[in-house]
């Protein structure tokens, strides 16, 4: 069993666990995910370290709530524990150790970027120029830290409720009308953020890294449900990932599947507040 230590609100919706893990804390890397079970029938879900602490034994999960069992997870409390918690599973994010380096993390997936840009500030000479944002201020998340390890902060939410009403490729197309080298990006979030970033830095001939973790299910290949094509060739988000290069992600692919299990999802909710309503089980 693997104890939850702590718990913080973020949003509404999403919860930041640090959870006793000392052999997952031992190996982690920005860029994997670990698998875990809140109970024995429980189903297995894929979520993004977000942060480790190798002498503390610690691992840092966050979790949005979209169906039952991320429902289950947040209702979690601190001395709670997780019936599994496996890894790191996937391969580990290049880690730049120079240059100047765009992070743009949408909504939930501020959570994955941050280890990578506190790797990169302490392990390297790398200017860390991040762009976080959100649908409205009250979903931004993780602000602190990410300021903490970045160079340069850029706020933006879709509304203009915070920060900059914008999207990350008005502030990277901005970069490079201002003459700013830019020498990597790495953008993870929403998949239609991450193609319409991918697409732009294509154009410009920017190196491009994405994250695929949103259509993970399994976590270890066995299921096929995260295949995608990637450079003409099969791969999978949780064995080949789940960062990618990003110009040759097939994200009409990635995104079609990242929709095939919303029913099942939706249904598994739906019986779930039922049967609290009815007292049911």
């Amino acid at each position: 069993m693997y104890k939850i230590l702590s718990k913080r609100d973020l949003t509404d919706i999403t919860k930041l666990f640090v959870v006793d893990a000392p052999f997952v804390a031992r190996k982690a890397e920005p860029g994997q995910f670990v698998i875990v079970r809140v109970r024995e029938e429980g189903e297995r879900v894929p979520l993004t370290i977000a942060d480790f602490d190798r002498g503390k034994g610690t691992v840092t999960v966050v979790i949005q709530e979209v169906g039952l069992t991320s429902k289950l997870i947040n209702q979690l409390k601190p001395g709670d524990s997780f019936q599994d918690f496996v890894g790191p599973l996937g391969k580990p994010c290049p880690i730049e150790e120079s240059g100047t380096v765009v992070l743009a993390g949408g909504g939930f997936g501020v959570a994955p970027v941050y280890p990578i840009a506190k790797k990169m500030k302490a392990e390297g000479k790398v200017h860390i120029v991040s762009i976080i944002g959100a649908r409205t201020k009250d979903l931004l998340i993780l602000e602190p830290e990410m300021r903490s390890v970045s160079d340069e902060l850029i706020i933006i939410t879709d509304d203009g409720s915070y920060g900059r009403k914008a999207f990350p490729t008005d502030i990277i197309k901005e970069m490079r009308e201002k003459g700013t080298k830019i020498d990597r990006v790495i953008a993870i979030g929403p998949m239609v953020m991450m193609r319409a970033v991918a697409n732009l830095t294509k154009t410009l001939g920017l190196p491009t890294y994405v994250s695929a973790d949103p259509i993970m299910v399994d976590g270890t290949g066995m299921c096929g449900a995260c295949r995608l094509t990637v450079g003409g060739k099969v791969k999978f988000a949780c064995v080949d990932g789940p960062i990618l290069d990003g110009h040759q992600v097939d994200f009409e692919e990635a995104i079609r599947r990242g929709k095939m299990y919303a029913t099942e999802q939706k249904t598994a909710l739906d019986h779930h507040h039922e049967c609290q309503c009815g007292g049911g089980h």
